[in-house]
């Protein structure tokens, strides 16, 4: 408890996060590339093709992590959401808006994948009727709506907090996505991915599941970098963020913890 008590205290501090993520970040992004290289090389020319859908189906390396971390991208905006709510923490808001493009990214490049896989698929680029689409559109639309939100707002802590909201809210459409194709006739088919079994031969979801862990070291690395970028920002007037630009070396971890 005492070590996880430190962790709680020490991400109140941004210049702290600022030096502890930077390896993170570097090892995150050179792992992001290495699996979606791998991941998406052995899926697109060596995964064999479906029996049914033939090689059109190879579009899943790619639509099947975005719409993935995209969902996981707003159950982190909600959590940083509470927290930033109801413990304060600078950190959290910091969070919030590093986050947004990404997720938003995601989700527009999961719903465009989705639309060229459905056209051979099921004969049509959209289907109004279909609850999966639909409930992954407003997930695009709430994403727009907390960068507009953070844009509109000239208070930086009043934008912080209607974000906060928002993305508490909005989580309510998570559990919608996921279980659509449960509740409702959908286009879609049933999870490929589950808990409970893979419906595919191992030829074909390694890959899968390299891509996605890919994309979740992709998340971490942008995320983390626009954060540390967000930092610099915001503690731009500071002392340390000035000795950092310099060079010196003793604004590091070091240095921090003479205090």
């Amino acid at each position: 408890m005492g070590i996880l008590k430190t962790l709680w205290h020490r991400l109140g501090s941004p210049r702290w996060f600022f030096h502890m993520m930077a390896p993170w970040q570097t090892w995150l992004g050179g792992l992001a590339l290495l699996l979606l290289l791998t991941g998406s090389f052995w899926g697109l020319v060596y995964a064999p093709q479906d029996y049914q859908q033939s090689h059109s189906f190879r579009i899943i390396y790619v639509h099947v992590p975005t719409v993935i971390v995209a969902q996981s991208v707003y159950m982190a905006l909600g959590v940083s959401g509470f927290v930033l709510l109801v413990w304060r923490m600078k950190l959290a808001d910091v969070a919030l808006k590093a986050m947004v493009p990404f997720g938003m990214a995601m989700t527009a490049l999961g719903l465009f994948t989705g639309a060229v896989w459905g056209r051979p698929t099921w004969g049509t680029w959209w289907e109004w009727t279909d609850a999966r689409l639909i409930s992954t559109l407003i997930l695009l639309f709430l994403y727009f709506g907390l960068y507009a939100l953070r844009e509109s707002i000239a208070s930086a802590e009043a934008a912080g907090r209607a974000c906060a909201v928002l993305a508490i809210v909005g989580l309510v459409n998570i559990p919608i996505i996921k279980y659509s194709v449960e509740w409702w006739t959908t286009l879609h088919q049933g999870e490929t991915l589950s808990m409970t079994g893979i419906k595919m031969p191992a030829e074909m979801y390694i890959p899968l599941l390299i891509n996605i862990l890919g994309m979740y070291c992709l998340f971490g690395y942008v995320v983390i970098a626009r954060m540390r970028n967000e930092i610099l920002r915001r503690e731009r007037e500071t002392n340390w963020v000035a000795a950092w630009l310099r060079g010196d070396g003793r604004t590091g971890m070091e240095s921090m913890s003479e205090h």
